[in-house]
Order: structure tokens, then C-alpha cells, then sequence
């Protein structure tokens, strides 16, 4: 794949729901000079045909990404607020429910004190989440026999905050020299032993045991967004057996997935992945994200080591082709993380709290992750892959969805943010029916936000529920603050 950098845009980008038809949007990706394939008409069936294999039956081709509300109960069972976004997922109509959430395999790996936990005094909770996502659907749509359900297990590593909402409590892989100083880590900050990072490998397997138990199909060991699987990939300067080589890079996967073989034989396996990284951005004096480059920078999967704001997939594929070796078909890609350059990861028009005004226009973003999917289900056709960014097209997003599974450039669909405030898009599309406007995500970021500063996620602006809640109106202050 030719590399992709960050490229510059005007200070102004057309908002999406301005672009009214499919003439008006591809000349506006043309104007931006993006390659963006989309269909001019939706066909019946493309979307809501199943994919079936040896191992799989899954009813369409749309998938609900891992979507957290940080709002469990203090000691990682789930609230009522965790069982209401369940029970959405399962009335999405989506037959794929990608991990449901980040649950941390331990509370010291929470990525916030109120992150889920799956350990022995979690277990009936996250039994009753699945039972509740699981009647939802059945209820809306018959059955759950072409259903695939997954939980997602995470340590958030130097992201972790297990204790208080605003102090961070990291556990690191090594020193970056960037990192370690926006977030305050003094030069002589303990790096993980080789004996804790052993340690935490039982724990991986443990909770794959409990999963197991509890009927999920399968257990997602994350690979992304900056949290503690995927900064071992980016371990090049770590000495030891755990860092340095590939083959160092990834022994930490390696010896989960040789565990849940073993103990878990009956679970399936997956991996969230961040395909490709990029420098941190900060706010320049515009307000615009700028990257934060420095000399010999080596710290980022998926970049070029000469460029580290360009692509370079070969890494990616190694990492593919490992996984086709571990007999590994489930595959959910995405790029960056929310902390350093968030619009890699989630392209958005209005940035959180602690963010940045877009340094591209957004579809730029959008387009990277599409495109660089597609060249990697290219080269691995066997591989199940799981697609994501799509939330930012709102009314085109079936068009780009359906070109993309219609062509063979993925396989699933992921809906993320847009799950929040629409939960029933995917049965919409797939039902031929008119798209619900007014719930559609316009990347407000508030979902992000809130969690920012303490509150709970969800959908404030579109969600009625969220909507009526007293933090919306603390959100409303701190939108209005940082336009002061």
C-alpha cells in the first residue's frame, strides 16, 4: 500500500450533512482529493447477507464495536446504565457484537474506576449482560442461532486509572520519550518484569476460563488504541524476551492464546488491532492538532520509521500472518489511539474536551482506515475482518458500507460511536428503510467528553435518555467554556 500521510486541509470543512446527494459528495471527495469508493444506489440483501464458514455462522455483515460507558459499579459489575447499552446492542440487528466493552482482567488494568472487571464476584453480572443483550435480540429479530458474541479483555497499561477518575496509576512496557512526559512520568518510573508481565498472562487466561464459562463465543485480546497489548508491539527498545524482535514484540499473544488453547478449548479467538499509529498530536496556536516529532522517533506499529507520519502496512501483515499461524480468523481493525492522535483513530469534526481541532478534514481520516483495510483483506482473504471509521459518513455510510462488503473490501461493517444514539441503524439499512436523521452521529464528541471529565458515556446531544440526564447540562457548560 503507498504510504498515507497527514495531510494538510483548510481551516474549514464541509459538514457531512451538508452534502445532500451522491453528486455533492464525490465532488467534495474529489475537491480533497480522497479515494473513497462508495455505491450510488443501496441494493436488497448486500448488507444483510450472512457470512458463514467451517466455524461461523453470522447472520449480515454488520458488527457493534466495543463501546464503554464508565459507568459500573465501583468494584467492575456492570449498573443499570451498562445493562441499557446491552440491551441496545442486542436490538441493534447486528450479528456480530464485537467484545461488547473493554473488561479489564484485573482492577489494577482498568482503564477507570469505573471500568468492568470479569473476575469470580463479576461473573453473575456479566452473565446477566449477556442474557439481556441476548433476549433483546431475540425478541426483535427470532433468534440468536446467527449471532456471534464476544467480550472483550483488556490491561490498560499506561493508561490505567483503576482507583480515582483524574490519576492516572501506569504500568509500562518502556520509557517513551514523548509519552512519559505529556502525562508527567519521571525518567525512574518502574517498567513492568518480565515475572508481572507472566504473572498478568494467567490472568489473560483465567478470564478467558470465566468467559468460557459464562457461554460468550468468543474473547477479543486487545491490540489497540495505545492500552497495554498494543504498546508490547511497539516494545522495539525493550530488552529482554518481551521486547526488541517480532518475535519478542508478540510473545506476550502468543503465550494467552497457547493458554486459552489449552484451558478454553472450546472459545474462540480474536484481536482488536491498531493497524497502523502515528506521532502524538497537541494543539498548535490555532487549536489544530500538529504532530509532535521528534529525531529517530521508533515508538509507533504500523508507521514508517523514517516518517513516522506515514504508513507502513508491512508491519501489519507480519502481525497478520502470525495470527493466520495461530489459527486466529477474527480480526477487528483500527488505527491509533484516542489519547495521542485521536483523529486517527476516531475522525471527528468536533474534538473532546482534552482534544484537538482536526488537523485534516475528517473524511481524510475516514479514508485512511477504510483503504488500508481493504489492502489487507486484499492479502489475506481467509482473514474474518471487521472494519472501522464509519460512523463519521452518517447518511452516506450505508453507500460506503455496502461498495466496500459488495467488492470484497471487508468483511463486517463496525459500528461504534453511531451505535449510541442509533442503536436500530443496522436493522434500518438492512429493512430498506429511510435512515432516522435526527439520530444519526454528527461527532460532537460528548461521548468522549463526558468520560473526560468524570461522567459517564453515552449519547447526550441525540439520546433522549442521556439527554434528560444532570451531566448534559455540565457538558453544555463545558462546550460553551472552551469556545470562550
Amino acid at each position: 500500500m503507498s504510504t498515507t500521510e497527514v495531510n494538510p486541509a483548510p481551516t474549514r470543512y464541509r459538514r457531512m450533512a451538508t452534502l445532500k446527494n451522491p453528486e455533492a459528495f464525490a465532488a467534495y471527495l474529489n475537491e480533497l482529493g480522497i479515494e473513497l469508493p462508495f455505491d450510488r444506489e443501496l441494493e436488497a440483501g448486500v448488507l444483510g447477507q450472512p457470512f458463514s464458514t467451517s466455524k461461523y455462522n453470522i447472520g449480515n455483515r454488520f458488527a457493534v464495536l466495543p463501546m464503554e460507558g464508565w459507568d459500573t459499579e465501583p468494584d467492575g459489575n456492570p449498573s443499570e446504565l451498562t445493562r441499557r447499552r446491552w440491551q441496545r446492542f442486542g436490538l441493534s440487528g447486528a450479528k456480530l457484537i464485537w467484545g461488547g466493552e473493554a473488561v479489564a482482567v484485573r482492577h489494577d488494568g482498568r482503564a477507570n474506576p469505573n471500568q468492568l472487571v470479569i473476575g469470580p464476584h463479576t461473573e453473575k453480572g456479566l452473565a446477566e449482560l449477556r442474557t439481556t443483550l441476548l433476549e433483546a435480540h431475540k425478541e426483535h429479530y427470532g433468534t440468536t442461532d446467527d449471532l456471534l458474541l464476544g467480550i472483550q479483555l483488556t490491561h490498560s497499561g499506561r493508561f490505567c486509572r483503576p482507583n480515582y477518575k483524574d490519576k492516572l496509576e501506569p504500568q509500562i512496557l518502556y520509557h517513551h520519550p514523548l509519552l512519559d512526559s505529556k502525562y508527567g512520568l519521571p525518567t525512574d518510573y518502574p517498567v513492568m518484569t518480565d515475572s508481572q508481565i507472566e504473572q498478568l498472562i494467567g490472568d489473560f487466561v483465567a478470564a478467558a476460563i470465566r468467559a468460557e464459562r459464562l457461554g460468550f463465543q468468543f474473547v477479543d485480546i486487545k491490540h489497540c488504541h495505545g492500552y497495554l497489548g498494543h504498546e508490547f508491539l511497539s516494545a522495539f527498545e525493550r530488552p529482554g524476551p518481551y521486547g526488541g524482535s517480532f518475535e519478542n514484540r508478540t510473545r506476550f499473544l502468543r503465550e494467552i492464546v497457547a493458554g486459552i488453547r489449552r484451558d478454553a478449548p472450546s472459545l474462540e479467538i480474536g484481536v482488536r488491532l491498531s493497524a497502523f499509529d502515528s506521532v502524538p498530536f497537541a494543539p498548535g496556536k490555532d487549536g489544530r492538532g500538529e504532530p509532535v516529532v521528534i529525531d529517530g522517533y521508533n515508538y509507533a506499529f504500523g508507521a514508517d520509521q523514517s516518517n513516522p507520519l506515514a504508513l507502513d502496512l508491512s508491519q501489519t501483515e507480519e502481525f497478520l500472518q502470525l495470527l493466520q499461524s495461530l489459527d486466529i480468523q477474527l480480526v477487528c481493525l483500527t488505527a491509533g489511539s484516542p489519547y495521542y492522535n485521536p483523529h486517527i483513530q476516531r475522525p471527528a469534526l468536533f474534538p473532546p474536551s482534552d482534544g484537538y481541532l482536526p488537523p485534516e478534514d475528517p473524511l481524510l481520516g475516514v479514508a485512511r482506515q477504510l483503504n488500508a483495510v481493504a489492502y489487507l483483506k486484499e492479502r489475506f482473504p481467509d482473514l474474518l475482518l471487521v472494519g472501522t471509521g464509519y460512523s463519521y459518513l452518517q447518511e452516506q455510510l450505508p453507500f460506503v458500507a455496502q461498495h466496500n462488503v459488495r467488492t470484497g473490501r471487508v468483511d463486517f461493517v463496525g459500528l461504534g460511536r453511531i451505535i449510541l444514539s442509533y442503536p436500530e441503524l443496522a436493522a434500518d439499512i438492512i429493512a430498506g428503510k429511510p435512515l432516522q436523521t435526527k439520530l444519526l452521529c454528527r461527532t460532537f464528541s460528548d461521548c468522549t467528553t463526558a468520560p473526560r471529565n468524570g461522567m459517564p458515556s453515552g449519547c447526550y446531544p441525540l439520546d433522549s435518555f442521556y439527554k434528560a440526564r444532570p451531566e448534559a447540562k455540565q457538558l453544555k457548560l463545558l462546550s460553551k467554556a472552551g469556545q470562550d
